[in-house]
C-alpha cells in the first residue's frame, strides 16, 4: 500500500491529528490496519470495531492491539448484541472523528449517543450505503456533524467499488462453492460501479451475464456495454448465479425464489445483508442445512435447492479476504486525508455531506501512478489558459 506508506510517513512528521481521538467502524483486515497505523503515526489516538460481524481477522484485531496500541472491539462471527456494544464501546472514547463503512456509528450517535454531537468534528464515510443513509440523515435536517463521503472519490469508486469489488466478490463465490464460472449465466441486479466490475469480472471468467436494474440510463449503459438486460424475475429463472449490488432491500425475494432453478447460488455484495429477503427464502423452503463453509443450502418444498452464500452478508469479505491491498490504498488514502482536511477546516464545515476535495483526490491520483512508476504529462501554461477562457472560437 504505497500510497497510505507515503502518507503515513509525513503524518509521522507533520501529526495533523495530534491528540485527536478517531473512531472506527470498519471491516477489520490487514488494509484497514495500515489505515490505523497511519492515523496513529498522525497523532490520532484510535479505537476501532467492525462493519460486518462476519469481516473480522481476529489476527488483525490482536496485532493492533498488541503491537500498535489501538482499543480494538471486534471479533469474528459476533453475534448482533455483541456487535452494537462493540459500537457503544468505540463511541465511549468520545471520538471527535468518526469513520464510517456503512454509516452504523455516526447512525447510534444521531439515533442514542446525541451528546456525542458537540464534541464530534466531522465524519468520513466509505460505502455507496453509508452515503445514503447519511443523505437521508441531511434531506430530514438531522445530520448533526459534517460528514466527508469517500466513496464519492474518484479514486475511491472508480477503482475500489469497479476493480475490487468486482474481483473480490467473484473470488468469495468460488471460494465458497468451488464453482466454475465459465459457462455459468450470472445474474448481477445493479449496475453501479460495484455491479459494472462484477458483471465485467463474470464476464472475463466465461459467464453470461445479465444485468437487472431499475435506473433507465444505467440499464442503457449495461445494454450498451454489451450485456443482456431484463427483468429480476426473468432473470432469476435463467441465472446459475444471482448477485446483488444495489444499496438497496428485498432486491431479491419471494417472486424470483418461485422461479429459480434448482442448485442456483445466491450471493449479496451489498453492504447490509437485507438485499435478499430472507425471511421469503425461508418461508419457502422447509429445509436448511450448511453444506460447506459459507454455504446454506435452502431446499424448497418443490425439492429445488437454493444456496445462499455468507447468510447474505457481503460475500467478498465473509467469505473471502475482501478487496484486494492495491485497491484500499486508494480507499483508505482518502480515509486518511479526509480525516486531515477534517481537522484543518473543522471551523469552516458546515453540518452536511460533502464530496472529497478535487485537489485531495488528484494528490492520490498523483501519489498512485508514481508508485506504479507510471508517468504522465502535464498542460503547458497556454493550454491551461485556453481551458479557462471563452474568446477563442471556430
Amino acid at each position: 500500500m504505497p500510497v497510505l506508506r507515503a502518507i503515513r510517513d509525513r503524518f509521522a512528521v507533520e501529526r495533523p491529528l495530534d491528540g485527536m481521538r478517531v473512531g472506527l467502524c470498519l471491516h477489520v483486515t490487514s488494509e484497514t490496519a495500515n489505515l490505523v497505523r497511519t492515523l496513529i503515526a498522525g497523532g490520532a489516538q484510535v479505537a476501532l470495531c467492525a462493519a460486518n460481524p462476519l469481516d473480522t481477522q481476529n489476527d488483525v484485531a490482536a496485532a493492533l492491539v498488541d503491537r500498535y496500541g489501538a482499543a480494538v472491539h471486534a471479533i469474528q462471527g459476533e453475534d448482533m448484541a455483541t456487535y452494537y456494544d462493540h459500537i457503544e464501546a468505540v463511541l465511549d472514547t468520545r471520538p471527535r472523528i468518526t469513520m464510517d463503512d456503512g454509516a452504523d456509528l455516526i447512525s447510534v450517535v444521531h439515533g442514542r449517543r446525541t451528546e456525542l454531537l458537540d464534541e464530534i468534528l466531522g465524519g468520513t464515510e466509505e460505502t455507496t450505503s453509508g452515503v445514503i443513509r447519511l443523505r437521508a440523515l441531511e434531506a430530514e435536517g438531522r445530520l448533526g456533524v459534517p460528514v466527508v463521503a469517500v466513496n464519492e472519490a474518484q479514486t475511491k469508486h472508480l477503482f475500489d467499488n469497479r476493480y475490487g469489488t468486482g474481483q473480490s466478490t467473484l473470488d468469495g463465490i468460488m471460494r465458497a462453492t468451488n464453482m466454475l464460472i465459465a459457462g455459468c449465466v450470472v445474474a448481477v441486479f445493479g449496475y453501479g460501479w460495484c455491479g459494472k466490475g462484477i458483471a465485467m469480472r463474470a464476464q472475463g471468467a466465461g459467464a453470461q451475464v445479465i444485468v437487472c436494474e431499475v435506473e433507465p440510463v444505467r440499464a442503457l449503459e449495461a445494454k450498451l456495454d454489451g450485456y443482456a438486460v431484463m427483468p429480476g424475475v426473468a432473470a432469476a429463472a435463467q441465472a446459475d448465479v444471482l448477485i446483488t449490488a444495489t444499496g438497496g432491500r428485498d432486491v431479491v425475494g419471494a417472486a424470483h425464489y418461485a422461479v429459480m432453478r434448482d442448485g442456483a447460488v445466491l450471493a449479496n455484495a451489498g453492504h447490509f445483508d437485507v438485499e435478499c429477503n430472507l425471511e421469503e427464502l425461508r418461508a419457502i423452503a422447509p429445509e436448511q442445512r450448511n453444506v460447506r463453509p459459507h454455504l446454506d443450502q435452502y431446499v424448497t418444498a418443490d425439492g429445488r435447492r437454493i444456496n445462499l452464500l455468507a447468510q447474505g452478508r457481503v460475500v467478498n469479505l465473509a467469505a473471502a479476504e475482501g478487496n484486494p491491498a492495491a485497491v484500499m490504498d486508494m480507499s483508505f488514502a482518502n480515509q486518511a486525508l479526509a480525516a486531515e482536511h477534517l481537522v484543518r477546516n473543522a471551523a469552516s464545515l458546515e453540518a452536511r455531506v460533502y464530496d472529497v476535495p478535487r485537489e485531495l483526490d488528484r494528490e492520490i491520483a498523483n501519489l498512485k501512478l508514481a508508485s506504479l512508476g507510471v508517468e504522465i504529462d502535464a498542460l503547458s501554461a497556454t493550454q491551461q489558459a485556453y481551458l479557462h477562457a471563452w474568446e477563442q472560437g471556430t
